[in-house]
């Protein structure tokens, strides 16, 4: 992986977050989990605690809601926990089908988005999202959802980067070492869901991106199958319509 200088890294993650959120404050949907929280921590810093505002939104109780609250209690930031099951029960019960587990895990990350933005626009703050470069490169997001936001601090670290900014800012070790989530069914995590984890994965993207080495040389470097390197290229190239803006025919 790359070889970064991490205290560098938060004093550039700082001084981006002020630079852009300085003069209106932010708000940040915060889970639970490592990417949000690590968030929470560079805006409490960069811009004082009294201009963040915390919003946990469970669909379900679960020790995700504790560990968000830990966030907001030991940054001393306001935070707010907005139960989201009737409003996205409200939503099922009008579409006339049962939807599939993704597709309710997907209006379960575009609701919080619309709670983020009311609240954002009410305070006149900016919605900071919390996707890292892992989830970004491989499409682990919802469209319009957890995808969304005004500025990603994190977008352009690897998980496995934010693991070490988030030890350097001081984020409970708790939630360092938790498995990674994003709450959208009992016992969901990520690894599951992308089918590799976070550190291969990571390993290969960097190669693959960054390096654009060629497969069979990742394989040969990583000790693994080309097989592998190309379900992680697959991962990339199906979601490249998420990391772009609507296109339409040229006239």
């Amino acid at each position: 992986m790359r070889d970064l200088n991490y205290g560098d890294v938060v004093k550039t993650l700082e001084a981006f977050v002020r630079e852009r959120a300085g003069g209106m404050g932010a708000v940040v949907g915060i889970s639970g989990g490592i990417d949000s929280a690590t968030v929470a921590y560079l805006a409490a810093k960069a811009l004082g605690k009294e201009k963040v505002l915390g919003l946990i939104m469970p669909y379900y109780e679960n020790r995700d809601v504790e560990d968000a609250k830990l966030v907001c209690e030991s940054l001393g930031i306001e935070y707010r926990v907005i139960n989201i099951r009737s409003i996205v029960d409200a939503f099922v019960s009008s579409l006339g089908f049962e939807p599939d587990r993704k597709s309710l895990g997907n209006i379960m990350a575009r609701t919080r988005m619309v709670l983020l933005y009311a609240h954002a626009n009410q305070l006149n703050r900016l919605v900071l999202g919390t996707s890292n470069r892992s989830e970004f490169l491989t499409g682990y997001f919802t469209k319009w959802g957890d995808g969304a936001s005004d500025y990603a601090p994190l977008i352009n670290l690897y998980k496995t980067e934010v693991w070490e900014v988030a030890k350097l800012l001081g984020v409970p070790k708790r939630i360092i070492e938790k498995k990674p989530t994003a709450g959208l069914w009992e016992g969901q995590t990520d690894e599951d869901e992308l089918g590799i984890s976070y550190r291969l994965l990571d390993e290969i993207l960097w190669r693959l991106v960054d390096l654009k080495m060629p497969k069979d040389k990742i394989a040969e470097e990583l000790g693994i199958s080309v097989e592998r390197v190309e379900y992680v290229e697959g991962l990339v190239k199906g979601s490249e319509h998420k990391r772009r803006l609507p296109l339409g025919p040229e006239f």
